[in-house]
């Protein structure tokens, strides 16, 4: 049984950084691209990142690229985003994802996601 669990999220000022980690079990990191959506009170999914299972990029998006950067730790099966240089606009609650790909149609795409864990970017 997939199963992902976020952690790591909380308040941060304006330009602060956060890390989140995402546990997961029920398959190896090898076996999936991996990413992370967020969203926002009020607004729309919004695919953050995918990386392939081989670390090439999937998918970026263009208002996190310099400030945004996952990696993962395959012994812990644990995927981390770091967030640096953060924005109230980030602000949103954050979800890891297995399985990750942009369609066709350029929505993105997953199989399989976590709860989520809040971040709020505020003064």
């Amino acid at each position: 049984q997939v199963q992902l669990v976020e952690s790591g999220g909380g308040l941060v000022q304006p330009g602060g950084s956060l890390r989140l980690a995402c546990a997961t079990s029920g398959f190896t990191l090898d076996d999936y691209a991996m990413g992370w959506f967020r969203q926002a009170p009020g607004k729309e999914r919004e695919g953050v990142l995918c990386v392939s299972s081989s670390d090439a990029s999937l998918y970026y998006l263009d208002s996190v690229k310099g400030r945004f950067t996952v990696s993962r730790d395959n012994a812990k099966n644990t995927v981390y985003l770091q967030m640096t240089s953060l924005k109230p606009e980030d602000t949103a609650v954050y979800y890891c994802v297995a399985d990750c790909a942009v369609g066709d149609d350029g929505l993105f795409e997953y199989d399989y996601k976590g709860q989520g864990t809040q971040v709020t970017v505020s003064s």
